[in-house]
């Protein structure tokens, strides 16, 4: 019972109280670039996922390996290439079953390939020596965080457009204004869960 605790909780901290891209700023591209309809939100989100959660999965072996052979420091490298290869798998599944999605993504999607949230939950995983059911609770909590705050964002995003904002704050300067406003009230969630940060 202790193991599910401790495995919702660092799911729960991933998500909301160290959400990468609100403490971090890790995605910001993607959050600032696709978050303007719900739907390819949704789609960003859904796919970040994926993609963290194959890459988690597929990277802690592999610098388990890297360890063995003495050669650690390629773990970089290696997980850019694992990376890289899962995002273009997504994409061609994508393109394949939703062709309004892949559409609506556009350049966003093989930008997860450069997506610094990717990288850094995979290289975080390692550097901080989780296990591996660590990682996996890591990867899903701050995959489902930067679904989570995406989505939220990109309805909060479609009130801002409809209203009277000051032609100085158009755009993207009211964005990134209320993205410290989502980021200062998560940070409020700081302290609750005792996870090794």
């Amino acid at each position: 019972m202790n193991i599910i605790i401790t495995f919702l909780l660092a799911i729960i901290n991933g998500m909301l109280i160290n959400n990468v891209t609100l403490s971090r700023f890790y995605g910001i591209c993607p959050f600032l670039g696709v978050s303007k309809k719900t739907s390819s939100a949704l789609g960003m989100g859904a796919a970040v996922v994926a993609v963290i959660l194959l890459a988690t999965i597929i990277c802690w072996p592999i610098y388990q390996l890297l360890q063995l052979a003495g050669i650690p420091f390629m773990d970089t490298i290696t997980y850019i290439l694992v990376i890289a290869s899962i995002v273009q798998l997504i994409e061609m599944i994508i393109k394949k079953y939703s062709p309004s999605l892949y559409k609506a993504l556009g350049v966003y999607l093989p930008l997860i390939t450069t997506n610094c949230a990717v990288l850094g939950v995979a290289q975080g995983n390692t550097d901080q020596g989780f296990t591996f059911m660590q990682s996996i609770a890591n990867a899903l909590g701050t995959s489902l965080g930067f679904a989570l705050i995406i989505f939220v964002f990109s309805t909060i995003r479609y009130r801002l457009d409809s209203n009277d904002t000051p032609k100085a704050f158009k755009g993207i300067p009211i964005a990134l204004i209320t993205a410290a406003l989502m980021a200062m009230a998560l940070l409020g969630l700081g302290g609750m869960v005792d996870w090794p940060y």
